[in-house]
């Protein structure tokens, strides 16, 4: 089941320590958590349009809530069609999040890892999971199964007899909530660069 935090909408922190540029510095955890709640209340009853959203406030919709929606929808728990804004379900939640779409993410799924880069790009596919909220099992999944069906596995160069147990040796990487950005974007530069 995808968890989720409240994180900041612009630094993403998930507590009162934001990054010293950030625009909600200072703001009050629970005042954070409260618009999460307020936007994620409202689309748990049904889908609505954006007007209706701001009704369904208790107090007044500012930028925070903005924010908050804003933040949503970049990470895809929330969809907007016809100006109507819905929440994905849990498993269309995970289904969504399964096949990433931002780069340098998107070049690391799609190609595959090659030698020369697999550990950042096993490093990134398991923070990538990790930060949009999937289980470890599910994370494992997911890896385990891009392993194999990008052709990652079978070019080799793993240490492990499987891909489990390669994925198992990484699971200090999703217990540890580190970023993927940086090692995606290493991992994308390598795969770039090899041909075949």
């Amino acid at each position: 089941m995808p968890q989720f935090e409240y994180p900041c909408p612009d630094c993403r922190a998930t507590n009162s320590l934001h990054d010293a540029d950030c625009e909600f510095e200072g703001t009050p955890w629970p005042d954070v958590e409260k618009a999460y709640t307020d936007v994620v209340a409202r689309l748990t009853a049904g889908p609505t349009d954006e007007p209706a959203l701001y009704d369904a406030v208790d107090g007044e919709w500012g930028a925070l809530h903005r924010a908050a929606l804003e933040r949503l929808k970049r990470d895809g728990r929330v969809t907007e069609a016809n100006d109507v804004l819905r929440l994905l379900t849990p498993a269309e939640f995970r289904e969504a999040v399964s096949e990433p779409t931002r780069e340098p993410m998107r070049t690391i799924y799609r190609r595959g890892s090659v030698p020369g880069c697999h550990d950042n790009a096993i490093f990134a596919m398991i923070a990538w999971y990790e930060m949009v909220g999937l289980s470890w099992r599910e994370t494992r999944e997911n890896v385990v199964e891009w392993l194999r069906e990008s052709g990652a596995w079978s070019r080799g160069g793993f240490e492990e007899s499987s891909p489990e147990e390669l994925v198992d040796a990484k699971r200090h990487v999703y217990e540890a909530g580190y970023g993927w950005k940086e090692k995606a974007e290493a991992a994308k530069r390598v795969i770039e660069r090899h041909r075949g």
